[in-house]
């Protein structure tokens, strides 16, 4: 809801991003363990090395207890892993210390957004003296009972309908007839067009502008949806949003009315499985993790670290050529990509940047890459094509404020299935679902 983040199609992307080394520069990859890791704290976190870093921080506070930016990082750190009691305990003491830290009241706010105890965010929110924050606060503000009341079967595959030039699958809002929707982690909930909103006659409860990612300026206006069917899964009384701003369409294809995004999906075990052209939504509870890890163990999939920042971006960790493992970004919304980094990165990784032949990425025409070879765990990409960028995913007031090298998406995932589980925090890819079958 910032003023100053861009929004691919109708979706308004909140907060922003870290520069992946956009204004400070890379610390190398780190090694976990070793001489030459660093040892300050803020250097460890800005590296992604968020374990290590939490220990520096709780090192300094035995030191000095009133220590307001330590116990602040210790705080988001517990936000990046859904770690909830941590994350409320750590920042409720630094905005103690220091009323005026406005992130850390961002992040306290998102803790309990998380939670769906929209009660105990709209008061932070309200009082970071943020228009886009005010606008959040009166949208939760507006949901009244329990929000994301899930009801239907244990577990929901629902078809692709295209997967070009992103996902799109079919749902259904307030009783109505099917229509597409692009899936996007780089989104929040749900999104529709301003014509279909009409349709459903949505109310506004607040409004901003918005700056969509081909440079498009508009309103985007947020409601409450009563009701959206996915398959055989309903979810009732959530926040949405609509406005103006187009998005990428299917030449010949069908036109999609809105967008599905990261919040949504972190109130399921989620599966985007890219190759099987499907999105399976499981209902969470502990016996339906277990199998799905017992799953995941037999097929030989391990998972990965899933963090999220910014309220929606998921991170996990990635590598560029043999740049990393390191922190990565993966807002799969990408259409035509399937990676982006910047041109220190770039340089730092070994990739050739072809300056000549430009790509067309978010509106913008920039420097193409491919990649000899892009990964996350064993899923290897080899030669994706890319584009290299400043406007990675997380820049901006309500930013990372850690570095990634990178953002993954569309192209890359394409042979592949991923998992989210939100849970636990792990991410699993691999050419099929671990529960196929």
């Amino acid at each position: 809801m910032n003023q100053n983040t861009f929004n691919r199609g109708e979706f308004l992307r909140r907060g922003g991003l870290a520069a992946a080394g956009a204004t400070l520069p890379l610390l190398g990859s780190p090694a976990r363990t070793g001489e030459n890791s660093p040892s300050d704290p803020d250097q460890l976190f800005m590296a992604g090395m968020f374990e290590e870093a939490d220990r520096g921080y709780a090192g300094l506070l035995r030191q000095n207890p009133a220590n307001a930016h330590a116990l602040a990082q210790r705080g988001y750190i517990a936000v990046l892993s859904n770690r909830f009691g941590k994350a409320e305990r750590f920042l409720t003491e630094a905005l103690a210390l220091a009323p005026d830290d406005t992130y850390s009241r961002r992040q306290l706010a998102d803790c309990f957004v998380r939670q769906d105890q929209f009660a105990r965010a709209v008061p932070l929110l309200s009082q970071t003296g943020n228009a886009a924050d005010s606008a959040a606060a009166l949208q939760y503000g507006a949901v009244i009972g329990t929000p994301y009341q899930v009801s239907g079967a244990e577990i929901t595959r629902v078809p692709y309908v295209a997967i070009d030039p992103l996902p799109m699958v079919e749902a259904s809002a307030n009783g109505g007839a099917p229509q597409p929707y692009f899936l996007d982690t780089g989104a929040t909930s749900v999104s529709f067009t301003q014509h279909l909103a009409d349709e459903l006659g949505l109310k506004a409860v607040a409004s901003a502008t918005a700056q969509s990612g081909d440079g498009q300026i508009f309103t985007q206006n947020f409601g409450v949806l009563a009701s959206f069917r996915l398959g055989d899964i309903e979810v009732r009384n959530f926040p949405v949003s609509w406005g103006t701003a187009s998005g990428p369409v299917l030449p010949g294809g069908p036109t999609p009315v809105g967008t599905i995004g990261t919040v949504l999906f972190y109130h399921f075990l989620t599966t985007m499985d890219y190759a099987g052209r499907g999105l399976i939504l499981r209902q969470r509870s502990e016996a339906g993790l277990r199998r799905f890890e017992a799953a995941a163990r037999r097929a030989g999939v391990s998972p990965l670290p899933l963090w999220l920042a910014a309220t929606h971006f998921p991170c996990t960790l990635g590598s560029l050529n043999n740049f990393g493992p390191r922190v990565v970004s993966f807002d799969t919304g990408g259409a035509r990509i399937g990676v982006s980094c910047t041109e220190e990165v770039a340089q730092q990784a070994g990739i050739a940047v072809d300056h000549e032949h430009l790509t067309l990425s978010n509106g913008m025409m920039l420097p193409s890459i491919s990649p000899d070879a892009i990964s996350m765990g064993d899923a290897v990409g080899r030669h994706v094509p890319g584009v290299v960028t400043t406007r990675l995913p997380g820049i901006g007031e309500n930013g990372f404020r850690f570095q990634t090298i990178g953002n993954f998406t569309h192209e890359f995932f394409k042979p592949f299935a991923i998992t989210f589980d939100f849970v636990r925090m792990n991410f699993y890819i691999s050419q099929t679902p671990p529960d196929h079958g």
